[in-house]
């Protein structure tokens, strides 16, 4: 990012958890499911949460609970977003 210019703003959501709008916000920006941003091979994922039918709002209440769910990196740029894997993903947002 740095080399194209852009100085990102580093938000560190595992010390700052995200508040359960902000991650809806996120999800809106990045037009997907709360499930999606789920990391399914995340070790609470697997003990807690594997095999498991939750909505959208306990999905999001699971990530509220425990940011280590969330996928990262995310990078937002006004109304978009994106998470950064692949890397490639980040310059096409940008």
């Amino acid at each position: 990012m740095q080399d194209n210019g852009v100085k990102p703003e580093v938000i560190l959501y595992l010390k700052n958890p995200l508040k359960k709008k902000e991650i809806n916000d996120l999800l809106k920006k990045l037009n997907i499911s709360a499930f999606d941003l789920i990391r399914k091979s995340e070790s609470i994922y697997m003990e807690k949460y594997k095999d498991r039918t939750m909505s959208e709002d306990q999905w999001l209440d699971a990530m509220v609970k425990h940011p280590k769910l969330i996928e990262r990196p995310i990078v937002e740029k006004a109304s978009k977003a994106t998470i950064g894997r692949p890397p490639s993903l980040v310059l096409n947002l940008l």
